[in-house]
């Protein structure tokens, strides 16, 4: 089974690094105010991509710390319920 998730990695890893050679051509990205940048196509890909993941996760932080709080406090509430305090 290890190596068959290992030759499965080494295979997503040709396909991505065959995807990123053949889109390696520049495109401009302009920005307001006559700004501009000159990037391989795979590389704005990528940033948009780690942006993106980068808002997911902000985004579902906030409820997961949410559940853990509670859980924490469900934990709490249990605990004194099982020790006989009132």
């Amino acid at each position: 089974m290890k190596y068959l998730i290992w030759l499965l990695r080494v295979i997503v890893f040709v396909m991505l690094l065959g995807f990123a050679i053949k889109n390696s051509g520049g495109v401009t990205v302009r920005f307001f105010f006559d700004a501009d940048w000159q990037l391989p196509l795979v590389a704005v890909m990528l940033i948009f991509f780690a942006a993106g993941a980068a808002v997911g996760v902000t985004a579902a932080l906030g409820s997961y710390l949410r559940q853990r709080r509670e859980i924490l406090a469900l934990k709490r509430q249990a605990a004194r319920s099982s020790s006989g305090a009132p």
